[in-house]
């Protein structure tokens, strides 16, 4: 699959998306630690793309996107924008509010 559909798809099968560097619980750099934990304080789940373990879309996304830094937020297919967008949302309360209508919108799918 070609990369630039990988993030499409990514972004299509996944209402809330972070991409960004190392993971949720273990960040690789400052900026993706803070978009993380604003994200975790919304109470919802949420899918995330380690960028530092797929270089491929580590280098297109940028394009893609026409954004040229990580973390980045997706949220139902739009950009929301980096870190620094993210904190201010989240220190007005829209990105709480944001998280919470996506994932009523979204709910997940329910364990048997």
């Amino acid at each position: 699959m070609e990369t630039v559909e990988k993030i499409k798809q990514q972004i299509e099968e996944n209402p809330i998306l972070l991409y960004m560097k190392g993971s949720p619980k273990l960040p690789s750099c400052g900026f993706s630690s803070q978009a993380s934990q604003a994200l975790m304080s919304c109470g919802q789940p949420f899918a995330y793309v380690d960028i530092l373990q797929n270089p491929d879309i580590r280098a297109e996304l940028p394009n893609y996107a026409d954004w040229p830094t990580f973390p980045q937020l997706w949220i139902e297919g739009e950009l929301i924008g980096g870190c620094d967008i993210i904190i201010e949302m989240f220190q007005k309360g829209e990105l709480q509010q944001l998280i919470s209508e996506t994932a009523a919108r979204h709910p997940a799918p329910e364990a048997e």
